[in-house]
């Protein structure tokens, strides 16, 4: 089922999935609902990316550790993770937004992270800027190879995981307005 943004939750999200491209506000996205909505946020990229930005061995495991608890939001990505996340999620809002502004914010992310040599997971830094050139899988290389992924996601998602909410938001402006709905629905369960 593929909501809208102000469409009333038939449920209270439990486990929730935020998918959409790298750019798209998935992580930011994933901790305003996880304080809206009381959910644990788990930052999937924290999970898989080691020292060096190797994978880490323990990531499928510590997947179906956290992905067993009740409450819970993460991000929608990596292949090896996304079946079992989808299998026990049961809302993914979608960020479906216009690749000019997903790619303008990756690109600006990229930067900046670079550029401050801020810290990420596990004590990774972004590489040098010359890496854009040189690295097929350079996060912004990487953004405009994958910006059609998730094209067709809501008829797939409606095939593979029927019980899924599927949220779909194609704007900033419906990503606040779904926030403000999530807020309100979250105050009315509280109420009753």
């Amino acid at each position: 089922m593929t909501l809208r943004p102000l469409d009333a939750l038939p449920t209270s999200p439990r486990r929730v999935l935020v998918a959409g491209v790298s750019g798209a506000g998935k992580s930011t996205l994933a901790r305003r609902l996880a304080r809206i909505l009381g959910l644990d946020y788990v930052e999937l990229d924290a999970l898989f990316h080691g020292p060096n930005w190797t994978p880490r061995e323990e990531f499928v495991a510590d997947i179906e550790a956290f992905s067993s608890g009740d409450r819970w939001i993460t991000e929608w990505q990596y292949e090896s993770a996304r079946a079992l996340l989808a299998e026990r999620a049961d809302t993914l809002v979608w960020l479906d937004l216009p690749y000019r502004l997903v790619f303008a914010r990756v690109v600006r992310r990229t930067l900046t992270r670079r550029i401050r040599r801020q810290p990420l997971w596990n004590g990774n830094i972004e590489g040098p800027l010359s890496a854009i050139l040189t690295d097929p899988e350079h996060i912004i290389r990487w953004s405009v190879r994958t910006r059609r992924k998730y094209r067709d996601l809501g008829a797939r998602l409606a095939r593979s995981h029927p019980h899924l909410q599927v949220i779909r938001l194609r704007s900033r402006h419906e990503v606040e307005q779904f926030v403000f709905a999530a807020g309100t629905h979250r105050a009315d369960q509280r109420d009753s």
